[in-house]
């Protein structure tokens, strides 16, 4: 039974052996394996395998493509994104600061740099404007996004079939981008960056929002930025005030503000204007009928402002001031000066007639004027006989010796130290290590008193009271009369051969006017940012009493003396005019002339020169300046 069993069990084991790996039973399997393919749930199988080969082939690929896709496009917004500007505020790009200057009674002097006007609401507008930029820049605005896909296609449509550009599709969202922070250039790169710009803008601010600022930040030709600046320069008002046919005529410079400037091309500005009220029809803000009436009645464009060569150097005298009261960038500023339109003709006349009368025959040159009150607000400034030809301002800018016009600074300290103008002194020859200083005349004329010495100009008294103070004293008096220049040691100083400006001195005869208050000249009342922010407004009245009144009112009593007694006579106005007080001033060898004083309220120095310092024939302060002067205060009191 065993070896029965053995043998079963080894024939079961040889049986086995072959199923596995027999050459015949291999063979006798073919068969059967091409019998299944053959059948028809294996011809299924057969038929789906390469069909799900396919489709994995076919998402593999839109795997790889998916993939090149982000990387590719990750990649280029990266490009397009790594150098975008900052938009932590919409201050844009910087721009050369701009400035309006106005004088004291509201008159505009001068606009420096582009022209800004006031930022202005959506609601402050007149609603016909906002209505025509839609019209003809983005008639979908508030229906579309930062992109008009529709826009952009039928914009590329009209070019391709007009072989040239003829619509662009930028919304003004993305125009809006463009003018905040990127450049005008047309790159593939700056589109991108400007989309991108676009739907920033439109996430952080509302349709209203946006509208508003491009309206106040658009180029308008003319030098003109934003709509209220571009209504005060054509129209002479405010935004709020357009008309139908002035707000077209804005809108149409939105395609080419510099082209189609009213200011230089009326015609292509009216004409683009009706094309501005077509698109307004079309769109439904206004009737055909609406659109008929204002091309009929075509806006007017206000007259340019006038040239302000007569007040130029005060122009540029304040421009230069300004940073250094408000700082820089600033972008559009409204500067509030001292300026008195009246006050300036009337220094202009009197400078120019008196260089027509006298100029040629005795060789002057140049000249120049300045008025003041006594607390210092300047209210004329004319630097020279033209600024067409020379800009050098010779008010603040020249540095000339003054002579005997700075003979108030000495007597000023001799009367601080005690003397009175009635004190006596002798007119005699003084000899200090060698210098001898003589008299205009050169003669010596005895005791005399304070009072005529200071009249009649004696150079020799002058001197002897600037020994007894010492020249430092001198030096220190006109420091507190506002003077702050280099002064000589020795007693040159009180024939006035420090180097001084017009300015310099007139401001200290306006701190005399002024009873002894230390006035400083000035001319910028008032700074105000664009939106309204006032940046500097001048407060206060002066640095206070700086002289004791008994010895500002003797150096006022010499001053009048000078001019009714002494060199200055030609400078004595009517009686029923303020006093004149005055004093003359001759620099060596006749190159300067000056002549510097104070009637009422109107403080006035004239000088008058060659730019080259060359002498004038015999011109001294007594003559010409003097009779300038005069002939100012003539008309600033005539009735």
């Amino acid at each position: 039974m065993a070896k029965r069993t053995g043998k079963a069990r080894g024939g079961r084991a040889a049986e086995r052996k072959p199923k596995k790996a027999s050459p015949a039973r291999s063979v006798k399997s073919a068969p059967a394996a091409k019998k299944s393919k053959s059948s028809p749930k294996a011809r299924s199988k057969a038929k789906g395998a390469p069909r799900r080969s396919t489709l994995r082939r076919a998402m593999r690929v839109v795997g790889i493509l998916l993939v090149l896709f982000i990387l590719f496009g990750g990649a280029g917004f990266i490009y397009v994104a790594h150098d975008l500007p900052s938009t932590d505020d919409l201050s844009g790009p910087a721009i050369a600061p701009s400035m309006t200057v106005f004088a004291s009674d509201g008159s505009v002097l001068a606009r420096q740099g582009e022209r800004w006007g006031n930022f202005v609401r959506l609601a402050e507008m007149s609603p016909v404007l906002p209505q025509a930029v839609i019209a003809v820049e983005d008639r979908r605005f508030y229906e579309h996004g930062a992109i008009d896909a529709f826009g952009l296609a039928r914009a590329l449509w009209r070019n391709l079939t007009s072989g040239r550009v003829v619509e662009g599709g930028s919304t003004i969202s993305q125009q809006l981008a463009k003018i905040l922070f990127l450049t005008p250039e047309r790159t593939l790169k700056r589109k991108a960056q400007e989309a991108i710009l676009a739907f920033w803008l439109e996430r952080k601010f509302s349709k209203d929002q946006v509208l508003t600022i491009y309206l106040n930040r658009v180029y308008l030709g003319a030098g003109t930025y934003g709509v209220d600046a571009a209504s005060t320069r054509y129209f002479d008002k405010g935004a709020d005030a357009l008309s139908l046919p002035e707000a077209a005529m804005i809108a149409g410079l939105l395609k080419a503000p510099s082209r189609l400037s009213p200011a230089t091309n009326l015609a292509g500005a009216r004409e683009r204007a009706s094309v501005v009220l077509g698109t307004m029809a079309s769109a439904g803000f206004i009737t055909n009928d609406d659109a008929q009436a204002a091309r009929r009645t075509p806006a007017k464009v206000a007259a340019a402002p006038p040239s302000v060569g007569e007040a130029r150097y005060f122009v540029d005298w304040i421009v230069d001031q300004v940073q250094g009261y408000v700082g820089a960038g600033h972008a559009a500023l409204t500067v509030r000066t001292t300026l008195h339109p009246r006050m300036q003709a009337l220094a202009r006349g009197a400078l120019r007639a008196e260089l027509k009368a006298s100029g040629a025959a005795a060789n002057i040159g140049q000249g120049a004027v300045v008025v003041m009150d006594p607390d210092g607000a300047v209210r004329a400034m004319v630097g020279g006989r033209s600024y067409a030809q020379s800009q050098f301002n010779r008010v603040a800018q020249a540095m000339r010796q003054p002579g005997s016009a700075f003979k108030p600074v000495v007597y000023l300290t001799a009367f601080e130290a005690g003397h009175t103008p009635d004190d006596v002194m002798e007119d005699e020859p003084v000899s200090i290590d060698g210098w001898s200083p003589e008299n205009y005349d050169s003669q010596y004329h005895g005791t005399m008193s304070l009072r005529e010495a200071f009249a009649r100009s004696i150079n020799t008294i002058a001197v002897r009271l600037t020994l007894e103070a010492g020249p430092a004293s001198v030096a220190r008096t006109a420091s507190r009369l506002g003077i702050a220049r280099q002064f000589p040691g020795d007693a040159s100083i009180a024939l006035g051969t420090a180097d001084l400006t017009l300015l310099d001195l007139t401001g200290a005869y306006a701190s005399i006017a002024a009873n002894g208050e230390r006035t400083l000249p000035f001319g910028i009342v008032e700074v105000v940012g664009r939106g309204g922010d006032v940046l500097y407004r001048r407060t206060g009245s002066g640095l206070g009493a700086m002289f004791e009144v008994a010895s500002v009112r003797a150096i006022q009593s010499v001053l009048a003396s000078a001019v009714s007694d002494g060199t200055g006579k030609a400078a004595v106005l009517p009686d029923h005019m303020p006093a004149a007080h005055g004093k003359t001033g001759t620099s060596q060898n006749y190159r300067d002339a000056w002549f510097i004083g104070y009637a009422g309220n109107a403080v006035a120095g004239v000088w008058l020169g060659n730019d080259d310092a060359s002498s004038m024939n015999r011109v001294t302060g007594g003559g010409a300046p003097a009779r300038a002067w005069r002939r100012f205060m003539m008309g600033f009191y005539a009735p």
